[in-house]
């Protein structure tokens, strides 16, 4: 979350969406950071449910929906955040559809942050990540859309994602081809706090080779 919220930048007085919110982790945090509105858009109804049981035992007025976007939220926003919904397109249209629906959401210049898988994660190496609480492998040298398994060990029962791979020509290529300008992909960043924790050394295999990729872009249509 750092890391993404470096790539933010500053939300203070921002409208923001988080596209694929999820329990609303991060739409939460938006607004603790400031953002005068903040609206959060999941597919799963469950995830809606859990994340307004949220925002009803602790306001922050966020509010969520579950529903096709409509013309009011045509380019309404200055931010839009998707963490972790581009891995779940299974096609070139899908993925271009993620991109086509935050140029559409974003004001001419909006910022579009989202998180793919990482192009050059290390898909023969499983438990390369098993230290980070998690293994994540395809078997064979991913192509664009195949799949990629991702394990979670922290704690509990072992479950298991599915995601899906995207190359670095296929993410930009559906940034550029879908009103999205100036795309960069900064990197990871580990807090003060995680480098005591842990130790500088911990990180270095991660920081080397992230999982996921930050991307971002600004929307260039009017």
């Amino acid at each position: 979350m750092p890391s993404v919220f470096a790539a933010l930048g500053d939300v203070r007085g921002s409208t923001v969406l988080d596209l694929g919110c999820g329990a609303g982790n991060y739409a939460r945090a938006l607004a603790r950071r400031g953002a005068a509105k903040v609206v959060g858009h999941d597919r799963s109804l469950g995830m809606v449910k859990h994340a307004r049981r949220r925002e009803r035992t602790a306001p922050l007025g966020i509010h969520y929906i579950t529903d096709e976007f409509g013309a009011d939220l045509h380019h309404a926003f200055d931010a839009v955040l998707s963490v972790y919904v581009m891995p779940y397109a299974t096609t070139r249209d899908k993925l271009a559809a993620v991109c086509a629906n935050a140029t559409w959401l974003l004001r001419r210049g909006g910022l579009f942050v989202t998180l793919p898988i990482q192009p050059d994660f290390p898909y023969d190496e499983p438990d390369y990540y098993r230290r980070y609480g998690f293994r994540m492998y395809s078997g064979e040298r991913p192509a664009d859309g195949s799949p990629v398994t991702l394990e979670l060990l922290c704690g509990g029962p072992q479950e298991s994602v599915t995601a899906r791979y995207w190359s670095h020509d296929a993410l930009t290529g559906a940034l550029s081809d879908n009103g999205f300008t100036q795309p960069a992909f900064p990197p990871f960043q580990v807090t003060p706090a995680g480098f005591e924790e842990q130790g500088r050394d911990f990180w270095d295999n991660y920081l080397a080779r992230p999982h996921a990729s930050i991307i971002t872009a600004r929307s260039r249509r009017a």
